[in-house]
């Protein structure tokens, strides 16, 4: 090989890589800028909302008064709307029969999936299968599986449940 043949295929080599390079740096800015991406950034966000408020409000800890008022705010803190407000109403009652109860429940999303997603009006839909393990105070415990239908609304600190369903399982025939 001659030197300038080497030279010939060195800048063929640099051109080369130089256009690879403006090829990767002109899809990044498209696959940055696409709204496809941003449709999915913004349904990943909803769907890990989702299903951290929904193993929230399957558990409590009901040792005690301090665990039970603990628990009971993160079930606010993960909702809004109808939602929340209803736990609101209700919360003193509910701090009492959890407390005198003393059950522990761990919920843990084993699935979930949004059916829809708004990102104008700020509103998802999610269903999602959860395994509760209750450990009450006497007795023996077990694991609970339950499905739901939620309603997703984002708020100023995020996506929260907005309306909860509970779905009946069926008997499988």
């Amino acid at each position: 090989m001659t030197p300038r043949t080497k030279t010939l295929s060195g800048w063929a080599v640099l051109l080369a890589a130089v256009l690879i390079c403006a090829l990767g740096g002109w899809s990044y800015a498209q696959a940055r800028g696409d709204d496809d991406l941003a449709y999915a950034k913004s349904r990943e966000a909803a769907l890990a909302a989702g299903e951290l408020h929904l193993a929230r409000l399957n558990s409590l800890d009901g040792t005690s008064a301090t665990t039970v008022d603990a628990g009971l705010g993160a079930w606010l803190d993960s909702s809004t709307g109808p939602l929340h407000e209803q736990l609101g109403r209700t919360r003193s009652k509910d701090a009492d029969a959890l407390t005198k109860s003393g059950t522990t429940a761990r919920g843990k999303v084993t699935d979930a999936a949004l059916t829809a997603l708004d990102e104008r009006t700020g509103t998802a839909e999610m269903i999602a299968t959860v395994d509760v393990e209750v450990s009450p105070r006497t007795g023996k415990g077990g694991t609970e599986r339950k499905r739901f239908e939620a309603t997703l609304d984002r708020t100023a600190d995020g996506w929260k449940i907005k309306a909860l369903t509970a779905i009946a399982v069926g008997s499988g025939t």
